[in-house]
């Protein structure tokens, strides 16, 4: 909201809440608004019942009252504002229940009017769509990025309970941006640039296009206002000097389409600054060098119709090769559906025509509004536009249950909110959408999120390709699941979905936390031991006493920070060993004496919480020593390890005695340095070797020594030393192979961390 105080007005604002008018009143204090509300009374009589026009009208004389003495910055009184949000609103005709919320949409900002008072006058619906679209009152320690975020994810939570929560704010958000002209230069900058990044994406995803494009220019316009201007002079000159050969290949068009059965209208439309300026920019080229700056829309009365016309087309002009789009098999993830074509026209001007049914094309520039524009006429198109818009917004709330923060929520949103590109295949031929660049592992949280969690492998097209591999259109996806694997941080790196992206935070957060806290409980218990106790004998008020100190409620949270190595467990230990021997004391109890020391046992399970250093790589029977990292849980190195070695004196306190747990299954990777004449065939010899000791191979890279020999380095997974000691056996008995080392660099050639 922008709004200007005009002499005394806002300092005499009521201190109490405003009354609210009568039910039924009909007067207003000032001309201009009765005239500027007859205007939207008038476009909502052609839909709405006598009755909620009655209901407007009252909500109207809120808005006056609630913004009484309150100006935008431009002069305007500003009860116009929200009149022309709610009159964009009856464009789209929408229902009375959004053309009033439309009309208060800022009155809980701006005045005293409550959400109780709103309910009680106009209904709960009421109520509810005006609290979702206000913003949350502001919190003075919160940076601009944090309050809007918030704001955001709010606004984005009620918008999934409502879709007319969005469509008010983007009505509004429109309204703004095209009386933006009076904003300082600054702040014009950071709404256009918020506008380009959020309310323009969710119009797309919406269907709303024709709003999506105004939006788009009127961002562009107050983001770059001299490249707007030029390039603006720029295609009016353009106009001027193409009009007769435009007009040519319309005329064309028109008169091919009769020819081949098809009863079409035919239109010619400009595209738009904001789409050649993008081009432009994306493959550097000049204005002169946009060739295809005009475009041609094709209306057919059917399916088969729009095939029909595509070939009359193709038929008169050749068809640029790659740039047919059929969205009509395919229809993009915001439900729009029509057969793109690039066509080389006269003079080799090459030309876009779009060509699809009127529903389609009703859809196309109204998207979810169209439940309400076109209720009688599109009814099955409308049922599946639904249905995918009803998917993405409970898409937002799962995204809310799993996001950390508004942020986090924020930058999820975000990712998603820009158009689907890829369709790729379930095996049994479902089509799934996907953002450009997703991976097998987007696919597979798409598909589920227990998929998604549980992924190992994936087949693309019927051959095994690696998780990060990024989808193509056409793409069939078969993924391959194992009931004890989960997320890896690394997915992180390449998974483009925001769901994805959230599901992965969400477990690596509450494994990693529920790992952390085990392991603190476990580094206490062995920090007691040396102090001659055990947890158990911990009592409950020494642990009263010692949470009220640290001003924490739980002693978990405790555990959960000595896992993370936020807390020392030695220190944790003696202080509630004071605590308790203290409470001995006083109770006259002797204190225990019995001295039990035991390291922590390195299980066969363990997870996040505790990791092998990669910079020695241990295995079960290698002598280990354990480094309390702070926020990464425990280390285990080997005790000859060189980074624990050059970290001897400065991280001493955070060492603890691990040993590992007898009989652990699970595989550890190991690398190791095979040095061999190189020979026909050599290669494939050792990695059979390797895999016939029942070891699986991680990574290999090779490299040419002096004298014509090769060393391949290896990273492989096995069980313990006595494991490793049989694979080393088996390869050094291979002719060719000079000599085999376990491999304890640091880094590996050409391995991916």
């Amino acid at each position: 909201m922008e709004t200007r105080p005009v002499a005394t007005a806002l300092k005499a604002a009521p201190a109490t809440p405003v009354e609210l008018p009568d039910s039924g009143a009909t007067r207003f204090d000032h001309v201009e608004e009765a005239a500027a509300f007859s205007s939207l009374r008038a476009k909502a009589a052609r839909y709405l019942k006598p009755d909620d026009l009655d209901r407007l009208e009252e909500a109207f004389e809120l808005a006056c009252v609630s913004h009484a003495g309150q100006f935008r910055i431009s002069g305007e009184p500003y009860v116009f504002h929200p009149l022309s949000v709610a009159e964009i609103l009856a464009q789209w005709h929408l229902d009375v229940q959004a053309l009033i919320s439309g009309l208060l949409h800022d009155v809980m900002e701006d005045s005293h009017v409550t959400k109780t008072d709103l309910e009680s006058r106009f209904g709960k619906t009421v109520a509810e769509l005006v609290d979702g679209v206000s913003k949350l009152d502001k919190i003075e320690s919160q940076t601009y990025q944090q309050a809007q975020a918030e704001n955001f994810r709010k606004m984005f939570l009620a918008m999934a309970r409502d879709v007319r929560v969005i469509l008010i704010k983007l009505a509004d958000r429109l309204h703004n941006m095209r009386t933006l002209d009076a904003v300082r230069p600054d702040k014009r900058r950071r709404i256009a640039r918020e506008t380009l990044e959020i309310f323009a994406p969710i119009a797309n995803r919406l269907g709303l296009n024709t709003l999506y494009r105004e939006l788009q220019e009127l961002s562009f316009k107050n983001t770059h206002p001299m490249r707007y201007r030029v390039l603006g002079n720029a295609l009016r000159a353009a106009r001027g000097n193409q009009r007769e050969l435009i007009t040519r290949l319309m005329s064309s068009i028109r008169e091919r389409m009769p020819a081949w059965g098809v009863e079409a209208e035919v239109f010619g439309r400009e595209k738009h600054l904001f789409g050649i300026y993008r081009k432009m920019v994306d493959k550097n080229l000049s204005f002169e060098q946009v060739l295809d700056i005009y475009g041609f829309r094709i209306l057919v009365s059917d399916i088969p119709g729009c095939y029909l016309a595509l070939g009359a087309l193709h038929e008169l002009y050749k068809p640029v090769p790659g740039k047919i789009k059929d969205y009509i098999a395919l229809p993009k993830a915001n439900g729009y559906q029509s057969l793109h074509t690039t066509v080389i026209g006269p003079n080799g001007l090459p030309v876009e025509v779009q060509i699809r049914t009127n529903e389609m094309h009703a859809i196309a520039e109204s998207g979810v509004a169209s439940h309400w524009l076109y209720k009688d006429d599109t009814a099955q198109s409308l049922s599946d536009l639904q249905r995918k818009t009803h998917n993405w917004l409970q898409s937002l709330l799962e995204l809310q249950s799993t996001s950390g923060d508004s942020s986090e929520f924020f930058e999820h949103v975000k990712i998603d909110l820009f158009p689907g590109e890829v369709f790729v295949f379930t095996p049994a031929g479902q089509i799934r959408n996907l953002p450009r660049g997703a991976t097998a592992v987007d696919f597979a949280y798409a598909v589920h999120t227990d998929v998604g969690n549980r992924c190992v492998a994936c087949k693309i097209n019927g051959e095994l390709r690696p998780l990060r591999t990024e989808l193509k259109n056409g793409d069939q996806v078969e993924i391959t699941t194992a009931q004890h694997a989960h997320p890896n941080p690394a997915w992180l790196s390449y998974v483009r979905t925001g769901k994805a992206r959230a599901e992965i935070r969400h477990f690596l957060k509450t494994v990693h936390q529920e790992e952390a806290t085990q392991l603190g409980e476990r580094l206490l218990a062995q920090a007691l031991r040396h102090l001659d106790l055990q947890l158990a004998d911990i009592g409950t008020t020494a642990w009263e006493r010692f949470l009220k100190e640290f001003s924490t409620k739980l002693r978990e949270d405790i555990f959960t920070d000595i896992g993370l190595g936020k807390r020392l467990a030695a220190m944790v230990a003696r202080r509630l060993a004071d605590l308790q021997d203290e409470k001995s004391v006083s109770d006259g109890e002797p204190v225990s004496k019995t001295r039990v020391i035991a390291p922590v046992l390195i299980q066969s399970g363990e997870g996040m919480a505790i990791q092998m250093a990669r910079c020695c790589r241990p295995i079960p029977g290698d002598p280990i020593v354990g480094l309390l990292r702070k926020d990464q849980g425990l280390e285990v190195h080997m005790n000859d390890c060189p980074v624990l070695t050059r970290n001897h004196s400065a991280e001493r306190d955070r060492w603890v005695d691990v040993e590992w747990e007898a009989g652990a299954e699970r595989l550890f990777d190991v690398g190791i340095r095979v040095l061999i004449h190189h020979r026909r065939g050599i290669l494939a010899r050792v990695a059979a070797a390797i895999a016939d000791q029942e070891a699986n191979i991680q990574n290999v890279n090779m490299e040419n020594e002096n004298g014509g020999d090769t060393i391949i380095h290896f990273t492989i997974q096995v069980k313990n030393r006595p494991h490793l000691a049989q694979i080393m056996r088996a390869v050094r008995h291979i002719p060719d192979v000079v000599r085999i080392v376990r491999d304890r660099t640091t880094d590996r050639p050409g391995e991916k961390h």
